[in-house]
C-alpha cells in the first residue's frame, strides 16, 4: 500500500504531502518495461545502416581541439584496440543510439570504460575507489555506461591475451555483480545509499576469491602509498616547477608541458583575473575562504589522457608562502558525447555540467571542484592536481585480477547510478536471473569485434596518409 510523506523532488509547496511508491511497486514498474523492451534485445551488435565512417567521426570530434595536438591523439588512439577503445567515446556513443533502450535514465559518465574508474583522496584523506573521469556525463539510459564498461573489459582481456571464453566469464560476472549490488540499493534507506563509499584500504568483496581480493588490495595499497608520496608538496613542487627570478615558473617539457601564447590563452596579460574570479564564485562559501589564502603565479598547458589531447587542458600554480603551494588542474568541457543522443544538458556552462555530474555521482569529491568560463568563450571545470590519485596500471594482469577489478568497477557504477536513479526499477528490469547478464556479455563480445574493426580503419587510414599522427617516445 502507498504512503505519504513530503517529496521534495516534486514540484509541490513545502509541507503538503504526496504519494510515493514502494521499492516492490516500483520494481514491479521496472518488471514491466520489459514487455516494450524484453532484456533479451540487448544482446548482441549489429551495424545501423546508417552508421558513419568512424574515421569521419573522429575527425570531426576535432572540431575546436588545438590543431597541433590532434596527431598527439590520434598517435595515442593508433598504439592498440584498447587505446583506441579509450579515446573513441564519440564513436560508441552514436551505436548505442541506435540500440534498444530500457527507458530508465540515471546520471551516466558517459565513458565507463575501466580506465576511468580508480582511487582518489576525500577531503577527510582517506582513499575511496570510484568513477574518476566525468568529462562526459550526462543523464541517459543506465544501460550505455553498463555496455561501455562490459565492452570495455573484453578489449581489455583481448590486449592482455586472454582466453576468449576467459574474456566472457570476467564480464558476465561483471553485469552480475552490477545487477546484485543493484538489488541491495533497491532495499536501502536512501540516505545509506548516499553514504555508501568504497574504501580501498578497508575493500571486502565476500564473493570473491579471497586470495585474488588481497593480492589486489595489497597492489592498491602499494600504490595508494606511492601516490600519496607523489601528491605532497615537497614531491610535486620540485618536479614540475623550477624558480626562474623572483618567481616560481612551471617546467616547459614541449610537447606535453608548455606555456600558452596569448592566442592560445587569452587573459594571461591579465592573468586570467576574470576566470579565476569566476572559478571562486563556483566554490562554496567556506573554501573560498581558504582559496583566497592562494595566489596565482602560473599556468602552462598540459596534455592528457587519450580522448582530451587537443582541448585545453592545464595546470595552475598558486602560492599562499613560498612553501605551500596549490596545483589546480583546469580541463575544458565540452558538450558530452552524449548530447546529440540523450538531450542537451540543463547548464548553461559545460564545466559546470561536469562538477554537477561529479558531485552526484561520486561517493565523495574534491573540495577544490569549481568552474569557469574563459575569455575565449571555451568553458572549464576545476580540481586539484593528483590528489592520491590511483590509475589501473593493466598490462601484468591475469584473469583473476582483471575478473575483480571488473568487479569493483560494476559496484561502483552500480552505486553511482542508484544516488541519481530509481535503484528498485533498475533491479526490478533487470531481474533476478541471467537473462540481463548474459544479453550484455553478448553484446560487449560483439562490440569488441566492432572496435578491432574500426580499429583497424583507423591505421589504415594513417598509411594512407588521410590521418596525421605523432608517436610518443
Amino acid at each position: 500500500m502507498s504512503k505519504t510523506y513530503p517529496d521534495r523532488r516534486t514540484s509541490v509547496a513545502p509541507h503538503t504531502t504526496t504519494s510515493y511508491l514502494t521499492a516492490d511497486e516500483r520494481g514491479a514498474k521496472g518488471r514491466a518495461l520489459r514487455d516494450a523492451v524484453p532484456r533479451a534485445l540487448h544482446a548482441g551488435w549489429k551495424i545501423s545502416g546508417r552508421r558513419r565512417d568512424p574515421v569521419e567521426l573522429l575527425s570531426e570530434s576535432n572540431e575546436g581541439r588545438m590543431l597541433e595536438l590532434i596527431p598527439i591523439r590520434f598517435g595515442r588512439m593508433s598504439a592498440s584496440p584498447f587505446a583506441f577503445y579509450r579515446g573513441a567515446a564519440a564513436l560508441m556513443a552514436a551505436d548505442l543510439a541506435t540500440t534498444p533502450t530500457s527507458g530508465i535514465r540515471v546520471q551516466t559518465c558517459g565513458d565507463a570504460h575501466l580506465m576511468n574508474f580508480g582511487g582518489f583522496a576525500t577531503p577527510e584523506r582517506n582513499v575511496i575507489f570510484d568513477i574518476n573521469d566525468l568529462d562526459e556525463t550526462l543523464p541517459a539510459p543506465f544501460e550505455w555506461d553498463l555496455k561501455r564498461l562490459a565492452a570495455s573489459v573484453v578489449i581489455a582481456a583481448q590486449h592482455l591475451e586472454l582466453p576468449n571464453s576467459e574474456a566472457a566469464r570476467v564480464v558476465t560476472d561483471l553485469v552480475r555483480e552490477y545487477r546484485e549490488r543493484m538489488q541491495n540499493y533497491a532495499t536501502m534507506r536512501a540516505l545509506d545509499v548516499w553514504y555508501d563509499r568504497i574504501d580501498l584500504q578497508k575493500y571486502v568483496d565476500r564473493t570473491g576469491d579471497p586470495t585474488i581480493v588481497a593480492d589486489l588490495r595489497k597492489r592498491l595499497t602499494e600504490r595508494i602509498e606511492m601516490e600519496r608520496r607523489k601528491s605532497v608538496p615537497d614531491h610535486l613542487y620540485p618536479k614540475l616547477v623550477s624558480q626562474e627570478g623572483v618567481l616560481p615558473r612551471i617546467k616547459d617539457e614541449p610537447p606535453l608541458i608548455f606555456h600558452p601564447t596569448t592566442e592560445q590563452g587569452p587573459g594571461l596579460a591579465s592573468g586570467y583575473g576574470e576566470a579565476i574570479a569566476s572559478y571562486r564564485e563556483s566554490l562554496a562559501e567556506h573554501i573560498r575562504m581558504l582559496f583566497d589564502r592562494f595566489h596565482f603565479v602560473d599556468m602552462a598547458i598540459k596534455v592528457v589522457g587519450v580522448g582530451s589531447v587537443g582541448t585545453m587542458c592545464a595546470v595552475c600554480l598558486f602560492m599562499a608562502a613560498d612553501n605551500d603551494p596549490l596545483f589546480l588542474q583546469v580541463k575544458e568541457a565540452r558538450a558530452s558525447v552524449l548530447e546529440p543522443y540523450a538531450g542537451k544538458s540543463l547548464h548553461a556552462n559545460h564545466g559546470q555540467r561536469v562538477i554537477a555530474g561529479q558531485r552526484l555521482m561520486q561517493a565523495a569529491s574534491d573540495l577544490f571542484l569549481g568552474w569557469t568560463r574563459g575569455m575565449n568563450g571555451r568553458d572549464f571545470y576545476v580540481r586539484q592536481l593528483r590528489d592520491m590519485k590511483v590509475s589501473a596500471i593493466i598490462e601484468d594482469w591475469d584473469t583473476g585480477i582483471l575478473r575483480q577489478y571488473a568487479r569493483m568497477c560494476a559496484h561502483a557504477l552500480s552505486r553511482a547510478h542508484a544516488r541519481s536513479g530509481d535503484a528498485a526499477m533498475i533491479a526490478g528490469y533487470m531481474g533476478s536471473g541471467q537473462t540481463f547478464d548474459d544479453a550484455v556479455c553478448e553484446f560487449a563480445t560483439e562490440y569488441s569485434s566492432q572496435n578491432r574493426s574500426d580499429h583497424r580503419l583507423f591505421v589504415r587510414a594513417i598509411r594512407e596518409g588521410r590521418v596525421n599522427v605523432q608517436v610518443e617516445d
